[in-house]
C-alpha cells in the first residue's frame, strides 16, 4: 500500500519501528547532523536500530529486512561507518555489520556463524546437549553427516568449536549470551534455548 506521498506504507512502518530503537540508543548522535534531512535520518536511525537488535547481519539482509534500495543501503551504511556508528568486518563469505566497539573479535566471529542456519543449529544443540555426537547433530538438524563434519571443521578453524574429545563449544557462556540476547533475531529453536538459559548459563565446557 502506498501513501499520499508515494512512500510504501509497509516500508514506512518497518523503518519507523527500527528507527524508534535507533533514535533512543547511544548510536543516535549522528541523527543530529545538519546534513541529514528527515528521510535520511529516519533511514539511518532504522539501520542503527536494526543492527542493535540484529548484530552481524550482512548487507543483503539489512537491505531486504528494512525494504531499502541497494544504493540507499550502501549510502547509509557508508555514512554510518564514517560517523563511527557501525563497523564492518568480513567473515570470508559476507561483509557483516555491528554497532561500533560493542563486540570483541571472538564475538564478531561468533555472530557471523550464528547468522548461518546449520552452524547456529550445531552450536545451539551442543549448548543444550554438550554430549551430542556428530550423528546426534545430523539427526537433530536433518542434515547429512558430511555436512556436520564440514561445518564442524569451519567452526573449529574459527575458534568456536573444539573437536579434541567429541564436540565442545569454545567460550560457551559467551556464545550462549549472544544467542540469548539476540534470540528473536535468530529462530524458534534459539528462542526456546533462551527460555531455558538459566539452567545452561553455568555450563562449563
Amino acid at each position: 500500500m502506498t501513501g499520499s506521498d508515494g512512500v510504501d506504507e509497509e516500508k514506512r512502518s518497518t523503518l519507523r519501528r527500527f528507527a524508534a530503537v535507533g533514535a533512543v540508543s547511544p548510536l543516535a548522535r549522528f541523527s543530529e547532523s545538519a546534513e541529514a534531512d528527515a528521510g535520511e535520518s529516519d533511514a539511518r536511525d532504522a539501520i542503527a536500530g536494526y543492527l542493535s537488535t540484529t548484530p552481524g547481519a550482512h548487507f543483503s539482509k539489512i537491505r531486504d529486512d528494512l525494504q531499502l534500495g541497494t544504493g540507499e543501503t550502501q549510502h547509509h551504511l557508508r555514512r554510518l561507518e564514517e560517523l563511527e556508528v557501525v563497523e564492518s568486518y568480513s567473515d570470508g563469505d559476507y561483509k557483516r555489520f555491528v554497532p561500533t566497539a560493542r563486540f570483541d573479535e571472538f564475538e564478531k566471529n561468533a555472530l557471523g556463524y550464528l547468522r548461518r542456519g546449520t552452524p547456529r543449529g550445531m552450536l545451539v544443540e551442543l549448548l543444550a546437549n554438550p554430549s551430542a555426537t556428530a550423528s546426534d547433530l545430523a539427526g537433530a538438524l536433518e542434515v547429512s553427516a558430511p555436512t556436520v563434519s564440514k561445518y564442524a571443521g569451519e567452526l573449529e578453524e574459527a575458534g568456536l568449536l573444539s573437536r579434541e574429545n567429541g564436540y565442545a563449544v569454545e567460550r560457551p557462556e559467551t556464545v550462549l549470551l549472544l544467542l540469548v540476547r539476540y534470540a528473536d533475531s535468530f529462530d524458534d529453536r534459539t528462542v526456546s534455548l533462551a527460555q531455558d538459559a538459566n539452567g545452561l548459563i553455568s555450563y562449563d565446557g
